[in-house]
């Protein structure tokens, strides 16, 4: 059994060391600790002056080749996109700078922007199944091209969508038409909107860019409109509607990530061969590329454009004929050539 002068030993020891430790540290040692400790803290100083150094370096060489970049693509966006009208599709919320970057690129190829619009939380919430499912029965009907019955209700909104911003008025080819007015109205419209409009449509466009947001915190996918069926397939849907509907498409996604769009294409073979996709269009790089890639897809080269596995750092060098906005009657069949009309998919020749 411990008795009391167990206890008194213990403390007596323990204030012991105490009294060593406090005297060797205040006398022999005194320097020494001091010097030590002085030369670590002036080591780690150092070596956080020379890290800041390097990052203040590597960030100016970025700014310089991204400042090079950027003038080198005005020379090579120059005319890649004459005339052309192209709608952005925003998949959720997208950073203005992105949007308003890529929408200059495009302008100095030659095209203009002809509408912006994002989908909002509705269009995949899964609470609104039903109310979607309802919409979309509505919207079939002023679809000139209706999908196919088993389509689903993701490819019938994602089809009205891309028939809102592509549809023209064939008498007035510069003018969209009534059902495609109808559309954007009935999307982005009532108590839960699917899209957010930026300003009017006025004019059909000839060709889409699909822009994908920033990826989120929690990359779990979410259920969306149908039974079994992900965020990321509605997103999809409507890619896949942008090409089949218009006279071309490119998804400008970010960086590629096992959860990007990008890597969803690419592991579908069906869709890798007939979906042009460009990688970090967050940075003036991919923004550049994103024009070019378009023109591309027009003339009917497909590709997968950035930096990494299975992607190209850049699209072949096209060169598209002039824009035939010829207006038809029910009696003259459209001409040849590239029209932005709903359904005039691959006007200009697809891959």
């Amino acid at each position: 059994m411990i008795d009391f002068r167990y206890h008194i030993v213990s403390l007596i020891s323990v204030f012991l060391a105490l009294a060593v430790g406090i005297a060797l540290g205040a006398g022999p040692l005194k320097e020494t600790i001091g010097d030590t400790l002085t030369g670590q803290v002036e080591q780690l100083r150092a070596e956080k002056e020379d890290l800041r150094a390097q990052l203040d370096e590597a960030e100016n060489d970025e700014a310089a080749a991204e400042a090079v970049v950027s003038a080198a693509g005005q020379r090579m966006l120059a005319g890649a996109l004459p005339d052309r009208r192209v709608a952005l599709v925003l998949l959720d919320e997208v950073p203005e700078e992105q949007v308003t970057a890529i929408g200059e690129r495009l302008g100095e190829a030659g095209a203009s922007v002809s509408a912006t619009v994002t989908l909002t939380d509705a269009w995949t919430d899964p609470g609104l199944r039903t109310y979607r499912q309802a919409l979309a029965g509505t919207l079939v009907s002023y679809l000139e091209t209706p999908p196919p019955a088993d389509a689903g209700t993701e490819a019938e909104l994602a089809d009205a969508l891309v028939q809102g911003l592509v549809g023209a008025d064939g008498a007035a080819p510069d003018t969209v038409s009534e059902n495609a007015a109808t559309l954007l109205e009935l999307l982005s419209s009532g108590d839960n909107p699917l899209l957010s409009v930026a300003g009017d449509v006025t004019a059909p466009a000839d060709a889409v860019v699909v822009v994908a947001a920033p990826p989120a915190q929690d990359p779990e996918p979410s259920p969306s409109a149908d039974t079994g069926a992900t965020t990321q397939d509605a997103e999809l849907a409507v890619v896949d509607a942008s090409q089949r509907l218009s006279a071309g498409a490119v998804l400008a996604d970010g960086r590629r990530t096992p959860e990007s769009l990008t890597s969803a294409v690419l592991g579908d073979a069906d869709r890798a061969e007939r979906l042009t996709t460009v990688s970090r269009t967050d940075d003036v790089t991919g923004q550049v590329v994103v024009p070019l890639a378009l023109a591309a897809r027009i003339a009917g080269e497909n590709g997968h454009y950035g930096f990494g596995d299975d992607l190209e750092p850049l699209p072949p060098a096209v060169q598209l004929p002039p824009v035939d906005r010829t207006p038809t009657t029910p009696d003259a069949p459209a001409a040849d050539g590239d029209a932005g009309a709903a359904g005039d998919a691959g006007a200009e020749g697809e891959g």
